[in-house]
Order: C-alpha cells, then structure tokens, then sequence
C-alpha cells in the first residue's frame, strides 16, 4: 500500500484511529465476557488485536505485553496458506508463528461484505486475531506447564495454521483433533468458541468502518496511523543519547539442571534507531526455558515502549525503527523440537531486565529499578473427587509481586510486572471453580529494596488442595535477587513451599489432598540512597505495615 497520509486531514485520522482502537478493545471484552475458564474470564490472560491485509498490526486492545509484540509472526505464518474469506485459522506452534503451546491464537480474514454479494467483496482488507492462554493443552502435567520438560512434544498439542473454520464451518475433524487432547475439552471449546467470537465481532466492526469512511479513506489510514507511529518512536529515540550499552543477567536452571544461564545484551542508540543484539547469550537450553525469537522480539517492544511516550498509538510502526539480533540455536532463538514453555513466561522476563538495564545508562530518569523478574507460574491439576462424575481441572495462576523503585516514586506492591498483565484469580471465583481454598493472600512487609524510593512488596500466597493432583512451578528470582538501582537495595528473593518443605524454583510434583503449595513472590529493588528518604514515607510505610519482617505463621 502506498503512504497515503497526506490526504488525510489530522482530525479524520485521530478519529479512525481511536475507532481502529475501539475495535480492538471491544473484541477483548467479547472474549472476556464469553469465556468459561477463570484463566480468561477472570484473570484476562488474552490479547486482541487488528491486522492489515499486509499484515501489518495496525490496532492493539492494551492487554498481555508478551502476546502483543509476538502476534504479527502468527499472521506472517498465516498469510503463507493463502486464507479465503470465511476462514479462521488456528495455531499455537512456536516455530511456526507462535510462543508456547498454552497460548492459542486464531486468526480471521476480514473483507469488505460478508455476504460477499457485491464485486470485489471478497478482497480481504485486514485480519481479527486473538491470543488465550488455554488452562490445557494436553501434554505430560495437567496445565501444560511441566517443569521439567525436554522436548515440545511433552508440552502439549502443537498446531501449526490450521483452518478451524472453513468458508464459514467449523471443521468437525479439527475440532475433534484438538478436543482429543487436551483435559477438559467441555471448557477447552469453550474458550475457543469466545475466541471465534471476539474475532466475528472484530471483522463486523471493520465492515462498519468500511461504510462510514469508505474503502480508500479506511486503508489510507492504515497506511498513516502506521507512518504516524514510527515518527514518534524515530523522534522519541532520537532524544536519548547515541551510544552503545551493555547489560547481562541469569536465569537460575532450566528445569533440568540448576546452573544459571547467561542472558547478555548490547543495545546501540543512533539517531532514531535502536539495535538490540543478544550475541554472548547462552545456547539452547535441555529444559524448557528456551524463548521463541518472536518473544525475545515482543520483551525489546515493550522495553522501548515504556522508555518512549506511552501516548503513542501502538502498531507496527512502533516496531520498524528496533531491530533485534539474535543468534540462531540460542537461548532466545531456538530450533525446534526445544521446549518453550517457560521462555514465553520466565525468560522473557529475565530479556526485560537486561534490556532495561541497559537502557538506564542512556535514560536514568525513566527507567525504574528492577521488579520481581518473573511470573511466578503456578498450575495446579488433576481429578475431583465427585464420585458420580469426577471432573479434570487445571488451575493456572501468575501471581503479582513488587514493582522496582522508580526515579521519583516507590515502587508498586503486589502487581504483574513486565511481560505480563493479567488480573488475578478472585478468591471466591478460585474456590468456586476448582477444589482447593486459599489459606493465604497478603504482601510481604519488608521485602521492596530499601532507597530513597522502596521497591514494591512481594505477595504471599497460600493454596490448600481438596484432592490429589499435580503441582507445577516455573518461578524466577529465587536465587539472585531484583536489583536496586542509582544506590538503591535489591529487593526480597522468592520462595516456594509445599506444606512448608521449601522447593526448587522449577518444580513437578505429585501432591495428595490437604497439601498446602505456598509461593513468597520477589519484591521490587530501590531506587537511590536509602539514606535520602522522606521520613514522612518511612512513618507512612510503619503505619501501612510494609516495613520490618513478614509473618510467615
């Protein structure tokens, strides 16, 4: 498509691009609404986005980081089997355009009538997409979140695009292919159906679109709103000073061995650019912790986006002027059959880190201390105990922790950081659902990074289990800890119980009921010197009780 956005004035075009927007959201809140697992009825573990018939990512809904930046490598592996109006297509196959298996993705050709009555109305004009992360998909644990994992085939069923909805049917035979192996097909379809239907509703919104403005303005604005994007970000990069900054990390095990793994990153600044390169990062790992080169790619977005106005309109653009290098067969690239499973939740978070750490050597004044570094992945599974008709169930929980320290504010207690933003599982929705009862649920006094600015505070989080079952636990920052910035403390590390035996940070066990799983979350490091702290924020913070140790009783 050509640059058409001369022709568009600067009110028509914030205007189609608040709608675009619109869109995107609206078909968030009808999978919201319309799936069945707390996972993504609750807690929001899902993205939603538009595409053009390029696909080019033109609207995104403000949902899960990780999903976000990795969703054009899905609509790249689509367009490669020639999708036809009234198709949806399915996949979650990290080599083929997605992240890790529990996050399916769907994707819809839109074209200009449905009906395809007028001519020329068969011309696809741009694609729905969205991404669930699916309590199941098959594989060695319940969850689909196994700990120990070698091999993807152990993580689930992998699908490549394949077409769910042929000219407008669902295909039975794929239907019953992916509900033939996964636990808890009932809810598993269920989530699915939302997901169809968030797509549907995105493809009727467009058409709209396409009346009120017409073909030419509609795509013409594509075009612009992309252009737009990319000239903020040019402009915004170009603030920062030229130069090139290194930082390195660890993760501590894959799963299978507990020693830690590199993760090394130079990013040079020039002139409205940004290279990110991540040579001197360790190879492939035998776990699971391996990372998708598209989430290697989202984690870099994100960092750029936070450093950058947040005012501006998230799409392709915001993409064009970061290019990122990775070696092939390493760690952040890796070939298949690895296991990914937890690179798309823990090692992207640890890309995060060191990309902001990097960073905070050109822009001090807005990049913050580090946060707790993980996602804190627990997924519980099994049988329920109901006699008559006993029911598998799988629980799947990130659970929140501290924010780092920023340059003029604590940070925040409790929350998701970095690469994801779910909501988490309410209390009652949890115990309603599945059986087991939360024992506990409170921040950890003490454990932010002291400085001028605190961290912000871990959480504890205790879980009784009414039933035998399976426990995984994929967890970071147990070992090393989030660091302080500018002088400020490293924050609290993490730890994992189960009925108060402490385990490794990745973890499968076989668990009978009454067994309680605890998970003490990483607080947030400091930002500064501890010493220059507002003595109004020390009584407030003694008053809030979030000062001196945590009552671990």
């Amino acid at each position: 498509m050509s640059n058409n956005e001369s022709d568009l004035d600067a009110v028509t075009l914030e205007i189609i691009r608040n709608q675009l927007e619109g869109v995107a959201e609206e078909m968030g809140e009808v999978l919201i609404t319309s799936a069945y697992s707390p996972n993504i009825k609750e807690r929001r573990d899902c993205s939603t986005a538009l595409f053009d018939a390029d696909g080019r990512l033109i609207a995104q809904a403000e949902h899960i980081p990780v999903h976000l930046g990795a969703m054009p490598e899905a609509v790249d592996a689509v367009l490669d089997h020639d999708p036809q109006s009234g198709d949806v297509f399915v996949l979650n196959d990290p080599f083929a355009g997605g992240t890790h298996l529990p996050d399916i993705t769907m994707v819809s050709p839109i074209t200009l009538d449905e009906t395809e009555s007028a001519e020329g109305s068969g011309e696809i004009v741009g694609y729905a997409v969205s991404r669930a992360h699916h309590a199941d998909v098959g594989g060695m644990t319940p969850g689909s979140m196994p700990a120990g994992a070698r091999e993807i085939q152990q993580e689930g069923l992998r699908l490549p695009p394949t077409r769910l909805v042929d000219n407008g049917e669902i295909n039975a035979n794929v239907r019953k292919l992916i509900l033939a192996n996964v636990r808890n097909s009932r809810e598993r379809w269920a989530d699915l159906r939302a997901q169809i239907a968030a797509n549907e509703r995105g493809g009727e919104r467009l058409r709209a679109l396409l009346n009120e403005h017409g073909r030419d303005e509609l795509l013409a604005a594509f075009d612009a709103v992309i252009d737009y994007s990319r000239k903020r970000v040019e402009t915004e990069l170009a603030e920062l000073p030229d130069g090139t900054w290194e930082a390195n990390d660890v993760l501590e095990g894959d799963g299978v061995t507990d020693a830690e793994i590199p993760i090394a990153v130079t990013v040079e600044l020039d002139g409205g650019e940004a290279s990110v390169d991540f040579a001197g990062t360790a190879e492939q790992v035998a776990g699971n912790l391996n990372a998708p080169l598209a989430v290697a790619k989202s984690a870099v977005y994100f960092v750029v986006r936070c450093v950058t106005d947040p005012e501006i309109p998230p799409n392709q653009g915001c993409y064009e002027p970061i290019s990122v290098h990775v070696p092939s067969g390493s760690l952040l690239n890796p070939e298949s059959p690895a296991a990914v499973v937890g690179g798309n939740v823990e090692t992207s978070q640890r890309v995060t880190d060191v990309t902001f750490a990097a960073l905070a050597k050109a822009a001090p004044e807005v990049v913050p201390a580090g946060g707790q570094g993980t996602m804190n992945n627990l997924t519980i599974g099994g049988r329920t105990d109901d006699e008559d008709s006993p029911e598998e169930f799988s629980y799947y929980e990130t659970i929140g922790g501290g924010f780092g320290a920023r340059p003029s504010k604590d940070g925040m207690d409790g929350v998701q950081v970095g690469m994801t933003n779910t909501l988490n599982t309410p209390v009652e929705a949890l115990e309603a659902a599945y059986p087991l009862s939360v024992e506990r649920y409170a921040l950890r006094p003490g454990s932010g990074g002291s400085g001028r600015y605190r961290g912000g505070l871990g959480i504890e989080r205790s879980v009784t289990l009414g039933t035998d079952a399976t426990v995984s636990l994929l967890t970071e920052r147990r070992r090393t800890a989030p660091r302080g910035i500018a002088g400020g403390e490293d924050g609290a590390t993490g730890e994992n119980l189960i009925d108060d035996e402490p385990v490794p940070a990745k973890t499968t066990r076989e668990v009978e009921a009454g067994t309680t799983v605890t998970v003490r979350t990483p607080g947030g490091g400091g930002h500064g010197d501890p010493d220059e702290r507002d003595g109004a924020l020390e009584e407030r913070d003694r008053v809030d009780g979030k000062t001196g140790t945590e009552d671990q009783s």
